[in-house]
């Protein structure tokens, strides 16, 4: 009823109801998350909103494709940062909530009609965006933003890179350098995450950009 296998690509694939499954757990993994967290932190109505509208942000911002790679994966209009400030503003608690819901729109979007196992999901999809949520262990920290949303993103690379090792070597170009090979998955993944990262912290790095985010990271912490 919400998965089938497609024989000729030898893997499964959500169906109409499985999509909107995993739409209905993401929402509840979510408000879950939120509401228990809020019962030990006391999250409250402003940091419940700040961290949904920095997630819907985040996955708009998704299919905003600077560079579209052949095997998965892409450089976006920082998406990225969007997943990693909720845990600049709130800490890890909520950061990796937000995060692991965002896997979850992530995997709706690109991985629900090609999956190999519940493995390849977890390193592709729900452990690598779910990283991202890494940042909150930056919170209130000297240069926090930056730091935590580097820290975050390289963790999100090793999660694919690992998946990469582990089902995609076989996907690896035949043109790529043999005496790379053994590196292949490492380089294929951070290639895209850290072109990204560099283009998002240049833009952090203005001035004006820089004041705005301050200005706003005031606001969503009540202060």
């Amino acid at each position: 009823m919400f998965i089938n296998y497609v024989a000729e690509d030898e893997a499964w694939a959500l169906t109409g109801a499985g999509y909107a499954l995993a739409v209905v757990i993401m929402l509840a993994v979510f408000f879950a998350g939120i509401t228990i967290a809020g019962r030990k932190a006391k999250i409250t109505a402003r940091e419940l909103t700040f961290s949904a509208m920095a997630i819907a942000l985040a996955f708009l911002l998704s299919f905003i494709k600077i560079v579209d790679m052949p095997w998965g994966g892409s450089v976006t209009l920082l998406s990225m940062f969007f997943v990693t400030i909720v845990g600049y503003f709130y800490g890890p608690a909520v950061g990796f909530i937000a995060a692991f819901a965002y896997s979850i729109l992530q995997f709706i979007q690109g991985g629900g009609g090609y999956m190999l196992s519940p493995m390849q999901v977890g390193m592709d999809y729900l452990f690598a965006f779910t990283a991202l949520g890494a940042s909150g262990f930056f919170y209130k920290k000297k240069n926090g933003l930056i730091l935590g949303y580097l820290c975050a993103i390289i963790l999100r690379g090793l999660f694919h890179s690992i998946g990469g090792y582990m089902f995609w070597m076989d996907y690896m170009p035949e043109n790529f350098p043999q005496s790379l090979s053994a590196v292949y998955p490492i380089l294929y993944n951070y290639a895209y995450i850290l072109v990204e990262g560099i283009i998002t912290v240049i833009v952090l790095l203005i001035p004006a950009v820089s004041k705005g985010v301050d200005s706003v990271t005031r606001m969503a912490r009540g202060e």
